[in-house]
């Protein structure tokens, strides 16, 4: 049986989506193409032979971009079984459904793929689907297989302060998430349940990546430290076998501070970085998203990553229906007296609060009572914000970053772009820099396409 794998956008990363359930498809006897569209992949030919299309839909912008590229697919092969699998595939059902997508699949998708393409094997496909829609059972999972997926050196790298770049694999540890943050899209798939994928599996996805020339690992687990008893063996473990090569992790601002003991491990197994979803330095704001951490914590935590020279890189949900224009020069004046501007991708002080279908936003009267009907092909509910000026301070963000990209500055340029902006916004008169931004290096890691859903 001949089936294509498709990815649209998986954050600049050789898809991990496509790897691994092709490993599974690939064992059961299935002839797999994977195809990655951000990365200019093309093949026509297989697409037209296939019988099974899946696309893989971690993400809300990997999801439009699916949709989107689903009508030339169906046109080029109309008798294709079309599969929608990943985060995004079972909270958009209704509407996938009506373009087209026959099989739809969340959580651990890898069984159920296997599942379709042998029932098309043994009875052709059908229009019911039999595999269930979200499935959180326990999978034993499968060394991913890179194969026919553009190298990694066509993938996001990472720019040390030197300005050496390195060549970034990624991988997974574990899966879902034990917490459940009003915002997140993984909160109405798992539900809070997380899954771990034994060590072996990872460190031999780690071998395969780092022997095709992978000089640092992405760990992509949305929170690293969800079983702290599985990760920090693992790091040990990955350093003991490549000590020269560098990982990066993303962690919950709350999980640094419990587990606090284990942040020089971190530092002594190669961690360049942490990312960590602080998402608003606004009491209130983190409260109504349920992060279960304050301004104070995210504030220790850096100062704990100081004393053990370890690089935090937080990420931001800046507009939100409780920004103010006060809060977000707040914002912006906490990342400069903490000396983290070059700390932050410059997208992160643009980004909106996105509200998936399920989202625990919904469990919010203020939500409930502002937000519009849920628009199907923008896959969000729509909001405004009850100040216009913030949401014109938002796009007006939005294009300064759009344009620093275009122009290549260095963040601390975008910086006070930005800075100028939400000033003027509120109104509020600058305090003169204490010098002018100049052109410069970045003085930490980072990876050279930023990290936004």
């Amino acid at each position: 049986m001949k089936v294509v794998l498709i990815s649209t956008y998986e954050l600049g990363r050789q898809p991990f989506g496509l790897a691994s359930p092709a490993a599974w498809l690939r064992d059961a006897g299935a002839e797999v193409t994977c195809i990655d569209t951000s990365r200019k992949q093309w093949d026509e030919d297989a697409i037209r032979e296939a019988a099974l299309i899946a696309f893989y839909v971690p993400m809300h912008t990997a999801t439009r971009l699916a949709t989107e590229l689903l009508a030339l697919v169906q046109k080029i092969n109309h008798r294709a079984h079309i599969c929608f699998y990943g985060l995004y595939a079972p909270i958009n059902e209704e509407w996938l459904r009506r373009v087209g997508v026959q099989t739809i699949l969340g959580g651990e998708f890898e069984e159920g793929l296997v599942h379709l393409a042998r029932r098309f094997g043994q009875q052709g496909f059908t229009t019911l689907q039999e595999e269930p829609l979200i499935s959180l059972a326990r999978q034993k999972f499968k060394v991913p297989s890179r194969l026919g997926l553009p190298p990694l050196d066509r993938y996001a790298r990472v720019v040390l302060p030197s300005g050496e770049k390195l060549s970034a694999g990624y991988t997974e540890a574990s899966r879902g998430c034990k917490h459940l943050c009003r915002h997140c899209p993984i909160v109405p798939v798992y539900k809070g349940v997380f899954r771990v994928v034994d060590r072996e599996v990872v460190l031999a996805d780690i071998r395969q990546q780092v022997a095709a020339g992978a000089r640092h690992i992405t760990f992509g687990d949305p929170d690293f430290f969800n079983g702290i008893g599985h990760a920090v063996p693992l790091v040990e473990a990955f350093h003991q076998e490549f000590p020269d090569i560098t990982y990066d992790v993303t962690i919950k601002i709350e999980h640094l501070l419990k587990y606090s003991e284990h942040l020089p491990t971190l530092r002594e197994t190669g961690c360049l970085f942490v990312t960590s979803a602080v998402e608003s330095v606004d009491d209130t704001v983190l409260e109504k998203l349920d992060k279960r951490h304050t301004r104070a914590d995210f504030l220790e935590v850096v100062r704990r990553f100081r004393k053990e020279n370890l690089t935090l890189q937080p990420t931001f949900v800046a507009f939100t229906p409780w920004t103010t224009l006060a809060g977000y020069v707040d914002l912006l004046k906490v990342l400069s007296q903490e000396d983290l501007v070059e700390n932050v991708a410059p997208i992160q002080l643009a980004i909106r609060l996105l509200i998936p279908a399920g989202s625990r936003l919904l469990e919010l009267n203020d939500i409930r009572e502002s937000v519009g009907t849920f628009d199907e092909k923008a896959m969000v509910h729509p909001w405004k914000h009850a100040d216009s000026r913030v949401d014109e301070l938002c796009e007006e963000t939005q294009r300064i970053v759009h344009r620093s990209e275009k122009a290549k500055q260095v963040r601390s340029q975008t910086f006070a772009l930005i800075e100028d902006a939400a000033h003027q916004a509120a109104g509020v008169r600058r305090k003169e820099r204490s010098q002018p931004v100049l052109v410069s290096r970045a003085t930490v890691p980072y990876l050279t396409e930023p990290w936004y859903c």
